[in-house]
């Protein structure tokens, strides 16, 4: 048997999602979360040997959960997206992630792909993977994106200066640089491009 968690933070897919897969005669369903916390904290109980997580889940995304979650080697994670961009892509096949499915697809090709994880195979959607290989590179360096991420919770300079370990002179230096390279008007506008990018 494929041992799998279910986390999606939207009760019916997840329930669906899981009812569906669970109809496999190979798959069983041993864990079902509603956020990337519970999702951490059920793989760590449960050590199944998948875990498909939502990729917009709170409070922290389905990606950042992927990596806790991969630091148990017996654990793979596919991870499942109703919004996918190139440049999550490239961040979550370098964190270790096994797939990356978008949500429109049937859960009978999903099992399918399961079991391509399971046997150790990568799994990458071809649309996704089309796009990832022709986008730009990202313009903006290390720090830029550490203060546009820190900035997406609304945060005040302030905040996000103790957040990042910065003086605020210094986080207003990389949120104007950020801004100017990515044509935004506010820093907010900056943060929400470069989430929508799939660089923060």
């Amino acid at each position: 048997m494929i041992r799998l968690l279910i986390a999606d933070d939207e009760d019916l897919l997840r329930s669906a999602l899981a009812a569906l897969l669970a109809l496999e005669d190979d798959l069983e369903v041993v864990a079902e979360a509603s956020t990337s916390t519970d999702a951490v904290r059920l793989a760590r109980e449960h050590r199944p040997d998948i875990a498909v997580l939502d990729l917009e889940m709170p409070p922290a995304d389905g990606l950042h959960a992927a990596a806790e979650i991969l630091a148990d080697p017996h654990t793979r994670v596919v991870l499942v997206t109703r919004h996918a961009r190139p440049g999550v892509l490239r961040r979550a096949l370098a964190a270790g992630v096994s797939g990356f499915v978008p949500k429109s697809t049937s859960a009978a090709r999903l099992a399918e792909i399961l079991r391509d994880v399971a046997a150790g195979r990568r799994y990458v959607d071809p649309d996704i993977a089309a796009s990832a290989l022709t986008e730009g590179a990202c313009p903006l360096t290390a720090r830029e994106l550490d203060v546009l991420r820190a900035s997406r919770t609304g945060s005040s300079v302030n905040e996000i200066a103790a957040q990042v370990h910065l003086a605020p002179g210094t986080v207003r230096n990389y949120l104007s640089s950020a801004m100017a390279k990515l044509g935004s008007p506010t820093r907010h506008a900056a943060a929400h491009r470069a989430w929508e990018e799939g660089w923060i």
